[in-house]
C-alpha cells in the first residue's frame, strides 16, 4: 500500500494526505486474469489494482503503470507480468468526503 500511494504522489502530483486504499484478497480460484490475447501468462501472485481516480493526463496514467510495476518488482518482489492496473474517472460532482458535501464542487478542495 506504500509503494501505491508514493507513486499516486509522484504520477499525479496530489497532496500527500490524499489517500484512500482498501486491499481485498481472493484465493486464486476466485479470479481469472487472462491475457487479453497479448501471449504471456500470470501466476498465481497476480494483482489487479483498480484506482478511482479524476481526469488525469494520459503522460500521468502512462508514468503511474510504469511506476507502480517497477517498484512492486524492486521492493515487493511483484513481477510486472503478475500486475494489471486499472482507471475508473469520474468527475469532481461524484466526490463527498465527509458532511455529505461536494468539496470538489463547494470549493473546499
Amino acid at each position: 500500500m506504500d509503494v501505491a500511494h508514493q507513486v499516486v504522489l509522484e504520477a499525479f502530483q496530489v497532496p500527500e494526505g490524499d489517500r484512500y486504499q482498501v486491499v481485498t484478497q481472493h484465493e486464486p480460484y476466485e479470479m481469472i486474469m487472462k491475457d487479453t490475447g497479448l501471449g504471456f501468462e500470470r501466476s498465481d501472485d497476480v494483482i489487479l489494482f483498480t484506482a478511482i481516480i479524476t481526469q488525469r493526463t494520459n503522460k500521468m496514467k502512462k508514468d503511474f503503470y510504469r511506476l507502480l510495476t517497477e517498484r512492486l518488482e524492486q521492493q515487493c518482489q511483484i513481477e510486472s507480468k503478475d500486475v494489471m492496473i486499472t482507471f475508473v474517472t469520474n468527475g469532481a460532482g461524484e466526490w463527498s468526503f465527509r458532511f455529505g458535501k461536494a468539496q470538489f464542487l463547494t470549493g473546499d478542495l
